[in-house]
């Protein structure tokens, strides 16, 4: 375990080992997570959590539609395509 001191405007440094180990570059925004003992820092999410009905239907598709079995098709023709 490492020991960090707090500066005085509130500051901390996280140790360049554990920036290094969890990615974190300059400019990182991070989650201040308060769990009553102590805090957790987390990557900060680029977007609020959604969910699949409030995406639904924002990309728009100007093409005819596709069945599930020429969706299969497709899916099945590109593993193979991949695969050689």
């Amino acid at each position: 375990m490492q020991v960090i001191k707090l500066s005085s405007k509130g500051q901390v440094v996280v140790p360049k080992s554990i920036r290094d180990r969890y990615n974190w570059n300059t400019g990182q925004e991070l989650s201040v997570i308060d769990m009553g003992d102590g805090i957790v820092l987390k990557p900060a999410q680029p977007f609020k959590p959604t969910t699949i009905d409030q995406v639904a239907g924002r990309l728009k598709y100007t093409g005819r539609p596709v069945s599930l079995d020429e969706m299969e098709a497709a899916i099945k023709k590109g593993a193979l395509e991949r695969k050689s």
